[in-house]
């Protein structure tokens, strides 16, 4: 904790802690009161857990019996991803370091360290009734650092039945195959969820999620198998009828030993139920990956561990690097990505998109625009595609008129979309899209692989610059910063364009047009490559008697150096008339900071001509230097 408010203990002794940045308050429960406990307001009085309780402790001796029970707050995709740490003591020591004081200690100061648990989950959420209704997938993933793939139980159509050159956002998960898991199913975690309530229910109502403790495959009295699952309902009770709950007919055909052995396993809220049940009564699995103690992902594909893992983060910028699907003919301008794979392995690499937040007060007021799927108003819908590269030069279009070797086949409005092959090695493009045109988020490409990878991302070469036989350049070096809310202005799709640092020049030799190029510029951006900012670049010139006063705010520009590209550098070769003009940098949107350099080579015949510059007070020259080349 960076701050620390405390209030005095009730035996005098040091006041214990309080969160200043979540309150209790109703500030840290509410965001929309759009869920059913926003009854409870005006009704909620706050405790620590030893007003509650006598003698609180956070785990039981049996830390297999310490699974939270839920309660009002619809958060059971939370509550079922908690439970994968209570058996990966590894990670639960991760997420709650050990060792803490504890309510009878008397160094307790009324406060823990937590990486998330419910509280701290709520937190970073900016409250509890934020934590209402969410992806087992997406907890496992926040609790662990791992990835987490959802599997259909029924019948959305094979992989095969998917035409590749149809792009579409249609949801097609994969079918479950258990046997498919069986080589991990002890180490990974395994959630079941309903989208409605199935029929051997009792209580379940729409969208629940479950875990699965155990599955295990039972000799029958006819010396045949039954595949057997053990599920927990985070409500702590159970809640489903059937041939394998209490004395149900099912256990009839199990040997009575073992019959006994698996009944004893049953804890609080936890049954037993066999695949034909479970694969009726579920509509779809949430699997997390296994991760060993070194922290090493392990496929639940082979039971390979995934030594290598890069990541990279990435963003898509509406007019820019935002261009829809293969059914658009912007899709080449999306973000791209290098991977090299060193030697044949297996490679699983995720795409994951940030959440967008809903806007409270909007939100309270009006219906969401998309009512046919919660999710579209948190996340677009992605995908990935991969081609294989021969050479690392290539024409990219040719590129992406053929089939892709890999990709996640459909664009799904989930945060993660997972793409997963056995890959020789090589190099290979990775594009990530969103469905829509135009649709904006930023993400982070992960790369997780048995052998040695490496990920990095495509610039986009800058225009190639003509060898110069003759003549005499002059060269000018400035540099320059990008200030948010100052100088930071954006490109000229926004008013705040002007705002922007400008460099004046002059181009004095009228005999230097008749021999084509006269004007070199390049701007490079002083950031590292893993977090670049879209830049370019426009040249304006001056009419006579005008100055950088009088320009007119929708002047076109004489020369530029668009669209704004994710690289270091971007440079342009013209042919400029004498007179007056100024450069205007930029990066694509405004209210980026980034610190620059700009390099101005203009043309020289017969004699260098030193011009005098008009600079203006946002300019910081860093050197005059003149050029000789031949």
């Amino acid at each position: 904790m960076k701050e620390e408010c405390r209030t005095e203990s009730p035996s005098g002794g040091e006041a214990l802690f309080e969160d200043p940045d979540f309150p209790s308050e109703d500030t840290s429960l509410f965001c929309d009161s759009s869920t059913p406990i926003a009854r409870l307001q005006g009704d909620i009085i706050w405790l620590r857990p030893q007003e509650i309780c006598q003698s609180p402790v956070l785990f039981p001796d049996n830390i297999n019996l310490g699974h939270a029970k839920q309660g009002l707050l619809g958060d059971c995709w939370f509550l079922c991803a908690c439970a994968f740490l209570l058996k990966n003591k590894h990670l639960l020591n991760k997420v709650f370091p050990p060792d803490q004081p504890q309510w009878a200690d008397s160094r307790y100061r009324g406060s823990f360290s937590f990486a998330l648990l419910e509280k701290a989950y709520a937190k970073l959420h900016s409250s509890y009734e934020r934590l209402w209704a969410g992806q087992v997938s997406e907890a496992l993933v926040d609790l662990t650092g791992g990835l987490a793939e959802r599997w259909s139980l029924g019948d959305f159509g094979s992989e095969e039945e998917q035409r590749p050159e149809q792009d579409s956002d249609q949801v097609r998960r994969r079918r479950l195959d258990l046997n498919l898991l069986y080589p991990v199913k002890d180490q990974c975690a395994i959630s079941c969820s309903t989208h409605s309530s199935p029929g051997g229910a009792s209580e379940l109502g729409e969208y629940h999620a479950l875990t699965v403790m155990e599955w295990l495959a039972v000799k029958t009295v006819s010396e045949s198998e039954v595949l057997l699952l053990r599920i927990r309902n985070p409500w702590g009770r159970c809640c489903w009828g059937g041939d394998w709950i209490g004395s149900g007919a099912g256990w009839s055909s199990v040997d009575p030993v073992s019959a006994l052995d698996l009944q004893a396993r049953v804890a609080e809220g936890e049954f037993w139920l066999d695949e034909t049940e479970f694969l009726s009564q579920f509509d779809d699995v949430t699997v997390g990956y296994p991760i060993s103690d070194e922290g090493h992902l392990k496929s639940i594909y082979t039971g390979n561990l995934l030594t290598h893992n890069h990541q990279l983060a990435g963003r898509w910028i509406k007019g820019h690097s935002a261009g829809g699907s293969r059914n658009s003919s912007n899709y080449g301008s999306n973000p791209k990505f290098w991977l090299k794979v060193c030697e044949r392995g297996e490679v699983l690499v995720s795409l994951l998109q940030h959440r967008k937040w809903r806007s409270t007060e909007k939100y309270a007021q009006k219906p969401l625009e998309d009512s046919k799927n919660t999710k579209h108003q948190h996340y677009q819908a992605i995908a990935l595609h991969m081609w294989k590269v021969e050479k690392k030069r290539f024409n990219l279009s040719r590129m992406l008129n053929k089939p892709p070797c890999a990709s996640t086949h459909c664009h799904a409005y989930e945060r993660e979309v997972v793409l997963h092959g056995q890959l020789e090695s090589g190099y290979y493009l990775l594009i990530a899209s969103t469905y829509q045109p135009g649709a904006e988020a930023r993400f982070l490409i992960r790369v997780f692989s048995s052998s040695f990878t490496s990920l990095s991302a495509l610039k986009i070469p800058a225009p190639s610059l003509p060898l110069t036989t003759d003549g005499e350049w002059d060269t000018s070096y400035f540099r320059g910063s990008w200030v948010e809310g100052r100088t930071a202005g954006g490109s000229r799709n926004f008013l705040s364009h002007w705002q922007n640092p400008r460099f004046p020049f002059t181009v004095c030799d009228e005999s230097a047009v008749t021999s084509g190029v006269n004007v070199r510029i390049t701007l490079h951006q002083s950031h590292p490559e893993t977090d670049l900012q879209p830049i370019g670049f426009h040249i304006y010139k001056f009419r006579d008697g005008e100055s950088e006063q009088t320009l007119p705010r929708d002047e076109d520009p004489v020369a530029s150096c668009v669209p704004h590209c994710y690289t270091q550098d971007v440079s342009l070769a013209c042919c400029l008339s004498p007179g007056a003009y100024t450069i205007v940098p930029s990066t694509y949107q405004p209210d980026c900071s980034a610190n620059f350099t700009l390099s101005l080579a203009r043309r020289i015949h017969r004699k260098v001509v030193k011009s005098q510059e008009r600079l203006g007070s946002a300019i910081q020259e860093i050197s005059h230097i003149s050029v000789m080349q031949s």
